[in-house]
């Protein structure tokens, strides 16, 4: 049986076809989210001519978050490793993977390279270093490999609040790992590269730097940060202004960033109180 098992959260996919466009070289668990409600097994053979075992879970309902969490309840191999959809992996990616586990057992969790599509690179990894609580945020979810055991015994859990399909935008995988740090989980970053992102898929979530960017953003920022979520959005938003902020002022997203927190605190406290 294959050591690591990769999740899968795709939209309206093929999931018997889809294997073969991301060069899946593991098992897997793919959850689509689409209008149906089924679940089955697909044996698939991969490019070295491996026999891998996809567990393909069609599920009528809409948020990343959903997915992910589904996926990682269907986990069962040493290793899981989260994907997109529109992620292509490199050939014999699942071997660099064992063999930096193997080389650091020190680590709960690696995030590796995985090359974005041109103009939404968030990080590139140099070196093997721990992820701490200045660095963490950079990450998306397909860059994050865990061994199974240690990452289900933390308990954490992806945000539904958050992320494609969800009531607020993108910061679903900031969430996690910010949780996975409070619960102990040990993070490392390696250089070593996996795979790239499709670079013709349009965002999920990206509309522009709107109203609802900033609102969203600030909801994000007091799950984040807390008492702090206020003054890290000015420093969030000076340093990014001449990108952010042509059509509108610092000071106007300031304003829908201070009343997302607002929003944030009251999702707070209804999450509490259910």
């Amino acid at each position: 049986m294959s050591r690591i098992q990769l999740l899968v959260s795709g939209v309206n996919q093929d999931t018997v076809a889809l294997p073969r466009k991301m060069n899946i070289q593991s098992d897997a668990v793919i959850v689509n989210q689409c209008k149906e409600n089924q679940t089955f097994e697909n044996e698939y053979t991969d490019i070295f001519g491996r026999i891998c075992s996809i567990k393909c879970i069609h599920r009528n309902e809409r948020g990343v978050g959903l997915s992910r969490n589904l996926a990682l309840d269907n986990a069962d191999h040493e290793f899981l490793q989260f994907a997109d959809e529109d992620i292509v992996y490199d050939d014999g990616y699942t071997t660099l993977v064992e063999n930096e586990f193997d080389k650091h057992p020190e680590a709960d969790m690696l995030l590796f390279n995985v090359k974005a599509a041109e103009g939404r690179e968030t990080y590139h990894n140099t070196d093997f270093a721990k992820v701490t609580w200045k660095n963490y945020g950079r990450y998306p979810a397909y860059a994050i490999v865990a061994r199974t055991e240690s990452l289900k015994r933390a308990g954490v859990r992806f945000s539904t609040l958050f992320g494609g399909g969800a009531k607020y935008s993108n910061g679903e995988d900031s969430l996690f790992l910010h949780d996975c740090l409070k619960k102990g989980v040990r993070i490392y970053r390696t250089d070593i590269h996996l795979g790239h992102e499709v670079a013709d898929r349009p965002s999920t979530w990206f509309k522009g730097f709107n109203d609802k960017f900033f609102f969203d953003r600030g909801v994000l920022y007091h799950f984040l940060y807390g008492c702090l979520a206020v003054p890290m959005s000015l420093r969030f938003l000076l340093i990014k202004k001449d990108v952010m902020c042509r059509d509108k002022s610092v000071w106007e997203c300031y304003r829908l960033m201070k009343k997302g927190i607002r929003q944030g605190k009251a999702e707070e406290k209804h999450t509490v109180s259910q």
